[in-house]
């Protein structure tokens, strides 16, 4: 995936049987990901016009131009709906894209390599980053915390962690 782009949400298929959608959006304020309209499918094969028609339990029920029938709609269920980076608000330092943490190396505070961010999770009680083993298929959730994670340097690609004893 290009990093121009960033997941904003997901399609989760029809909505009742006149072509509309559920839609779940990542976005920090939910609502923002129809100002980012149109949405690409993560190949850029697919745009997506989209306009939000009223909240529901887990997202919202949404119209998509291209979207006309029940079938239409439900062939679409876990399309992820990407924008343009430049479409985003940019952060505050502190603040970061899921999209960018992924990848990164994690080392701890006296240099050694702990493992790779494989994904960041949010559970509702503050994010999580789950870090594989160098040389293992093992993962560690480490919380997302100034405490834990100290430093998240973009530039060179890594972070610092300070973790709870026993963690690693």
């Amino acid at each position: 995936m290009s990093e121009d782009r960033i997941c904003v949400g997901a399609i989760g298929g029809a909505y009742g049987v006149r072509g509309e959608l559920r839609i779940k959006s990542f976005c920090a304020v939910a609502e923002d990901i129809e100002t980012y309209s149109p949405l690409t499918s993560e190949d850029q094969g697919q745009t997506f016009h989209l306009a939000l028609i009223r909240p529901i339990k887990n997202g919202f029920v949404a119209r998509i131009a291209e979207v006309a029938t029940k079938e239409a709609a439900d062939a679409l269920k876990g399309v992820q709906l990407f924008a343009n980076r430049d479409q985003l608000p940019s952060l505050p330092d502190d603040e970061y894209y899921h999209t960018d943490l992924i990848g990164l190396e994690v080392l701890d505070t006296g240099g050694t390599m702990l493992g790779r961010v494989k994904n960041v999770l949010d559970h509702g009680a503050g994010d999580l980053l789950e870090v594989q083993r160098p040389s293992s298929s093992e993962t560690v959730l480490l919380p997302f915390t100034l405490a834990a994670v100290p430093t998240v340097d973009l530039g060179a690609g890594r972070i610092v962690a300070d973790p709870p004893d026993g963690l690693f």
